[in-house]
């Protein structure tokens, strides 16, 4: 489709350019001769050859020399010409106009295969290094709750062990907090998978935005206790979200607040314009440096990365994704009196009228 409305912009070019050069220098006759005539058409078609292509640059050099040789060649207003001189020269244009139109075709169309190869060359430039990463990911934040889950399994499973009720309390306790870590990166891993492919389709429908907060806030253990939702707005609009996805992206930013600051964790929901709706996740540690802001939001990226037991670093890279797919968007901004505080922004959905009809 796109070569077709090329084609039919080219053909467009190469049917009007001509005349309205042709009526330009109808004006400058007495100034300009044939041969400064020549080369301004055949400028004019090296710029049709460039943005229109060979077969446009082809009709326009045909129409181009039609023209010449009826207003400028003698006897003008007469496809006849008188002298040999003017045959050559027009001649010498169609050939020249066509030769430098293909060479000008052929130059873009380099052009556009070395475009093409270094965007291929850039996109497997960033496999590589997602390959590299993940490869580190598996390497040690995966085989690590793994690890500790099969320790603490054989160990129960051992006869020579001879076990308190306390004991296997403790070593079923770490077995499940091993696999349910376990389960959360794999999770984190195939959600990043689908968002980067596009298998990722969102399920959008309004629903109250306090549906989600207390789910998403259990599913962080890390932050029990620390967690406190300002009161909403009475006018709170109903979110335009995927009810699963949105618990998700609030879960991430919780735990990436608990597991960076020991400092309590608001979250606050607002309405400041019309058609969205706001949910601040705040916590007041040291924050984030402005220089260092978008880097956090990189696949396997972890600030710094000083500490190997933090995860792979996927949890505000999937938040954005998530939040994104949505038809929202995830910032960072600081958090009054010190720290830091992500703002998802959301499509606010239409509310409930009477009898359950939407208004």
């Amino acid at each position: 489709m796109r070569d077709l409305g090329r084609r039919r912009r080219g053909l467009a070019a190469a049917a009007v350019v001509p005349p309205v050069l042709t009526v330009i220098l109808a004006g400058l006759t007495e100034r300009l001769n044939l041969s400064s005539q020549v080369l301004i058409y055949l400028v004019a078609l090296v710029a049709v050859a460039r943005l229109c292509g060979m077969v446009a640059a082809l009709v326009a050099a045909i129409w181009s020399a039609l023209l010449m040789d009826y207003y400028f060649v003698s006897p003008v207003h007469n496809l006849r010409i008188a002298g040999t001189n003017d045959v050559i020269a027009l001649a010498a244009f169609v050939i020249v106009a066509i030769t430098v139109a293909s060479v000008v075709e052929y130059s873009g169309k380099l052009s556009r295969r070395a475009t093409q190869a270094a965007a291929e060359a850039a996109q497997l430039e960033a496999a590589d290094r997602m390959r590299t990463a993940l490869l580190a990911a598996v390497s040690h934040d995966l085989r690590t709750p793994l690890a500790a889950a099969r320790a603490s399994v054989e160990t129960l499973r051992d006869p020579q062990f001879d076990l308190s009720e306390e004991d296997r309390t403790e070593l079923l306790g770490a077995a499940h907090e091993s696999l349910g870590r376990l389960s959360r990166l794999v999770e984190d891993l195939l959600d990043m998978s689908r968002l980067q492919s596009g298998a990722l389709k969102p399920h959008l429908e309004p629903f109250a935005v306090e549906e989600v907060l207390p789910r998403a806030v259990d599913d962080v253990p890390a932050a029990a206790g620390r967690v406190r939702a300002l009161p909403l707005p009475a006018d709170l609009p109903p979110v335009m979200a995927d009810d699963a996805l949105l618990e998700r992206v609030l879960a991430n930013l919780i735990g990436n607040a608990a597991k960076h600051t020991a400092s309590p964790i608001e979250i606050a929901v607002a309405a400041p314009a019309a058609g969205t709706v706001e949910i601040r996740v705040a916590d007041h540690g040291p924050g984030i440096a402005e220089a260092d802001r978008e880097s956090v939001f990189r696949p396997f990226q972890r600030l710094g990365d000083r500490d190997n037991a933090a995860g792979v670093g996927l949890g505000l890279a999937l938040a954005r994704g998530l939040t994104e797919a949505m038809g929202g968007t995830l910032r960072p901004e600081d958090t009054p009196g010190g720290g830091l505080t992500m703002v998802v922004t959301v499509p606010a959905g239409e509310r409930a009228g009477p009898e359950g009809t939407v208004g």
